[in-house]
């Protein structure tokens, strides 16, 4: 079930027709939420359409008051018991029944005009567009809003800690939202996200010079301005694309969220367990950072498991080490040196090596070599 709503209190409704209402039911949910976001599209201007500032008010719009209401206590109240894999489910496919229909109540108001429009309208006052420019914006502003809670929620729901007012972790969030990749070709994103029944007359659109305008918005106004145009620019086929696509883009950005989101809550429970079971703290994290950089790149996976360790350590036993933060080439022997302070076996050491340069898939050979050493050392020191 996708909450609609900017206040969760109010969803009620939404909450009724995502568990087995009948159709008149879930358009009048989506219908309510087409006029709130009316009323938001009516205060844009020509200017903030072709900036790109649309998105960056929006993201501002769908999330500020969300985020105060959506956390793991409000799931659990109304899901307890429920494994999130289950609830993650239920809310795509809901998700992606309230973006179809409403992509289907929409493109019957759609006009090739609206480009045009588009293009032309400008000017530092608001921004006064025929119906069914409107109707163009209130669509890519439905889905886009929908899309960012869905993905808001799926992290909640792996407690995958999202803090809105961080630029890295908002950043996060946009990206895993609308599956864009660093240095990923709009035109790419949108192919993969369609049909292949549909894809060929995508192509054929992309073809032309239609969607010059879009090519002037940031990144991510881009990338939804173009996704949306096609539902209107391909004839005789706007309904059912619309609805095909809204539907598809939704499950593909729910789906994705679901395994980056999943993905990393495995990695916050690693970096859980390998704290609360070593007895030798000080030495875990340098010796994880000599397993990360053992290949001397970083992957995504080893990056966040290094972060969750540390926030792990520091909860666990209190402990922040000022002298690994400023390392910028980590060198073996000073680690040798700390594991030879250590008292105790140090299987635990050894253990947590191990499950370090597995997090992110099959050892390589210099990742093989530097877990050699560190077992022979921690056997050699016993």
């Amino acid at each position: 079930m996708a909450h609609l709503d900017a206040d969760p209190v109010d969803e009620e409704d939404v909450t009724t027709a995502g568990e087995g209402a009948d159709a008149e039911e879930d358009e009048q949910v989506v219908r309510k939420e087409q006029d709130k976001l009316r009323d938001f599209v009516k205060d844009l201007t020509g200017d903030d359409v072709k900036s790109g500032n649309w998105f960056e008010k929006l993201a501002a719009h769908a999330l500020t008051t969300y985020v105060t209401k959506v956390n793991w206590a409000y799931f659990q109240e109304r899901y307890a018991g429920v494994p999130a894999d289950a609830i993650v489910d239920q809310r795509i496919k809901m998700a992606s029944r309230y973006a179809a229909l409403e992509g289907g109540l929409s493109a019957s108001a759609y006009s090739a005009a609206v480009v045009a429009t588009l293009g032309s309208a400008g000017g530092a006052s608001p921004l006064t567009l025929p119906a069914a420019a409107t109707t163009l914006l209130v669509d890519i502003a439905f889905t886009t809003q929908l899309q960012l809670r869905l993905a808001y929620d799926v992290a909640v729901l792996y407690r995958v800690p999202i803090d809105i007012n961080d630029p890295e972790d908002l950043w996060k969030l946009i990206r895993v939202a609308f599956t864009i990749r660093s240095g990923e070709v709009v035109r790419e994103g949108v192919l993969k996200a369609v049909p292949a029944v549909v894809r060929p007359l995508v192509r054929r659109f992309y073809g032309g010079a239609v969607l010059s305008v879009g090519r002037g918005l940031p990144v991510v106004g881009k990338y939804l301005l173009q996704r949306n145009v096609i539902k209107i620019g391909i004839p005789l086929v706007g309904v059912p694309l619309a609805v095909v696509l809204n539907r598809w883009t939704t499950l593909v950005a729910g789906r994705h969220a679901q395994s980056v989101f999943r993905s990393e809550a495995r990695l916050v429970e690693l970096a859980a367990r390998l704290s609360k079971r070593s007895r030798h703290p000080a030495s875990l994290i340098w010796v994880a950072w000599l397993v990360v950089k053992a290949d001397g790149k970083i992957s995504d996976d080893e990056a966040a498991l290094m972060r969750h360790l540390l926030v792990a350590v520091l909860h666990d036993h209190q402990l922040v080490d000022d002298a690994l933060g400023r390392v910028v080439d980590i060198q073996s022997d000073d680690v040798w040196l700390r594991l030879a302070s250590e008292e105790g076996d140090l299987d635990d050491i050894k253990d947590a090596a191990r499950v370090i340069t597995e997090c992110d898939g099959p050892l390589n050979a210099k990742e093989k070599a530097v877990l050699t050493q560190i077992e022979e050392r921690c056997k050699d020191l016993e």
